[in-house]
């Protein structure tokens, strides 16, 4: 039962092995899948798509046994929904937003997530001007003025369950969730409590009730963790927590998204455990899953008819590996008959803190 990791190589060389693992990963799903096509369609002109947030739900949710679930829509549209592996804004990680500033981490993009209905990132900072740095190897921490060229550029979700979002402390790390809603993206993956880490993201889209729900699996020190009195990340190891949860936004939405820090760095597969939970998250409702942590792109999987990412990579991150700048966007389409399809768009980090996508 895996509790603790969480350290980066802030200069890891990767080696030939591991660089040529990647590319294989990445020339192996584009022939599958025709990724380069596909990008081709996607940066095509699209109407502009806003997306509308849903108020929190209050109070304690209704037990299951008196709780309907959503009415039909007698119009449903296609939804596109993007969601990205490791997003670091810290600008002493990455000076290069001292100089070309925070619009240089999406400028590669084609603006992809501005045309598209919803998109997910893990942000793997404290986005806070609170607390001092808790002792660890590496401690990150973004400029919350670093969130609106995110919001401008498309992002609509925030991930904070992971083992960076707590770097400064309790009180930066609910300051950040703060700051990310001041911005216009919902914060999801960590809160105050148990209740409010595991509470969704919903939004209204295209006659869809569509949830959004973050988790972390990595745990760097005790009391990462949120639990009934104080704030944490959600728990991304407790099999029995995390399917009550998407169960209980299943009972809310639609369609349910997970996004989950979790598996082992470098690591280029999933290993069993996580293969464990994916599969219990979708059994218990979960239409997608966006995984993240390792720093290596890993391939998609489908279970039940629903895609899984086990790994999107570094993304908005120090290009200081051929394998570590060897990264995708996850894509799910929803069809307005229910259908649900995965695939990944290659992009490379082309200079630090500068995804571009791959045509």
């Amino acid at each position: 039962h895996r509790r603790v990791g969480g350290r980066h190589r802030a200069r890891q060389k990767g080696g030939a092995k591991l660089a040529a693992a990647a590319l294989i990963v990445v020339a192996a799903a584009g022939a599958a899948y025709g990724f380069r096509a596909e990008i081709r369609k996607l940066i095509r002109k699209e109407p502009a798509v806003v997306a509308t947030p849903l108020p929190a739900p209050s109070g304690t949710p209704t037990p299951a046994t008196t709780t309907a679930a959503p009415e039909p829509s007698p119009t449903r549209g296609r939804l596109v929904v993007h969601g990205t592996g490791d997003v670091n804004l810290d600008p002493d990680y990455i000076p290069a937003f001292r100089t070309h500033g925070y619009a240089h981490a999406w400028s590669g993009l084609g603006g992809l997530f501005e045309r598209d209905h919803l998109t997910i990132v893990n942000l793997e900072c404290a986005a806070s001007k609170l607390g001092s740095a808790i002792p660890k190897d590496f401690t990150f921490r973004c400029d919350p003025e670093a969130l609106p060229a995110a919001k401008r550029a498309g992002v609509e979700v925030a991930n904070l369950g992971n083992n960076h979002s707590g770097d400064f402390g309790k009180d930066a790390l609910l300051d950040s969730r703060r700051n990310l809603r001041r911005a216009g993206i919902e914060p999801v993956g960590a809160g105050k409590d148990e209740r409010q880490a595991t509470r969704p993201a919903l939004f209204d889209l295209e006659g869809w009730r569509v949830a959004v729900l973050g988790f972390g699996g990595i745990v760097p020190e005790p009391g990462w963790i949120a639990g009934p009195n104080h704030p944490g990340m959600a728990d991304g190891d407790d099999i029995a927590k995390m399917t009550d949860a998407v169960r209980r936004a299943k009972r809310q939405a639609d369609v349910v998204f997970v996004t989950i820090h979790w598996g082992v760095e470098l690591d280029t597969e999933p290993r069993p455990d996580d293969i464990e939970r994916a599969h219990a998250m979708i059994e218990a409702g979960a239409d997608a899953i966006f995984g993240h942590h390792a720093h290596r792109l890993q391939p998609m999987a489908v279970y039940r008819d629903r895609p899984i990412f086990w790994g999107l990579g570094n993304f908005v991150w120090p290009a200081t590996s051929e394998a570590g700048a060897t990264t995708a966007v996850a894509r799910v389409v929803v069809t307005p008959e229910g259908r649900i399809r995965g695939k990944l768009l290659p992009a490379r980090i082309e200079s630090h803190g500068h995804p571009v996508l791959v045509r």
